[in-house]
């Protein structure tokens, strides 16, 4: 009887957790499905009708091209910043002793801000400041939604670097800067491809924030929402494609560098 019972609860686990999967993938999925019919109506092709044509059609679309570099732009500004900060908070967390769950807290608690709500909150104190909306504006409101992610996954990378590793390397006369240099850095560089991918991503896609923050030019997700509610080209559909399929290879590099970090 409990081995039935067992059989049930994994067919039960597995069921609900493909259709959880179904659920998210799904709508990007058919979208890039969508983004190879030849029809201007959105929709699955037929394998005998699939075409490249709108993707062909990209590179004549300016608006999209231009909002694409400016977000990749204020994608790769984000990412560096969160990377390079996140690591500062990472090293002062393990600095600290009866505080650490204080600083924990702080850092992360961007993460709980709902989007609107920060944007919104930025956008005045901007205006307040006499400072115009601008890409810079942007990666501010981007570099506090991707930092407390990177700042966790940089954090989890420290696992890695054990006590006597870096006892070791005292014991052989190294300096701190060269303990973190030549023994930390190595082990924690993992997490900081992944913690920099993480954040391109977040803010690649990011639209709230960026709603309120831009300037004259807008991001990428800022002119796709501008351009759906317009009556859309299926032009769009083949940028979605491109950024979905970048996005798959940028995470696959996340659970790359993960696994290789494992196996080290």
């Amino acid at each position: 009887m409990s081995s039935l019972e067992g059989h049930s609860n994994r067919v039960l686990i597995w069921s609900l957790t493909v259709l959880g999967l179904i659920v998210i993938y799904a709508p990007p999925l058919y979208l890039l499905g969508a983004s190879f019919n030849p029809a201007l109506q959105p929709g699955l092709p037929n394998l005998s009708d699939m075409t490249l044509k709108w993707y062909e059609a990209l590179p004549a679309d300016r608006a999209l091209i231009s909002a694409l570099q400016e977000s990749l732009l204020v994608a790769i500004a984000t990412a560096s910043l969160a990377t390079s900060l996140s690591l500062l908070a990472a090293l002062a967390y393990f600095e600290l002793h009866k505080t650490r769950a204080t600083w924990f807290m702080t850092v992360i608690l961007p993460m709980f801000v709902p989007g609107v709500i920060q944007g919104l909150a930025l956008s005045t104190v901007f205006s307040h400041m006499g400072i115009k909306a601008s890409a810079m504006t942007i990666v501010a409101g981007h570099l506090l939604w991707a930092m407390p992610f990177a700042f966790i996954v940089i954090l989890t990378s420290f696992s890695a670097v054990r006590p006597a590793y870096l006892m070791a390397a005292a014991d052989l006369g190294a300096s701190k800067w060269r303990q973190f240099r030549d023994v930390t850095l190595p082990l924690i560089r993992p997490g900081l491809i992944s913690a920099f991918i993480f954040s391109f991503l977040l803010s690649l896609n990011e639209f709230t924030r960026a709603f309120y923050l831009a300037g004259r030019q807008n991001t990428l997700p800022v002119v796709l929402f501008g351009k759906m509610n317009g009556g859309a080209s299926p032009v769009i559909y083949a940028m979605s494609g491109s950024i979905f399929i970048v996005s798959v290879f940028l995470v696959a590099i996340i659970v790359a560098a993960a696994g290789g970090k494992r196996a080290a």
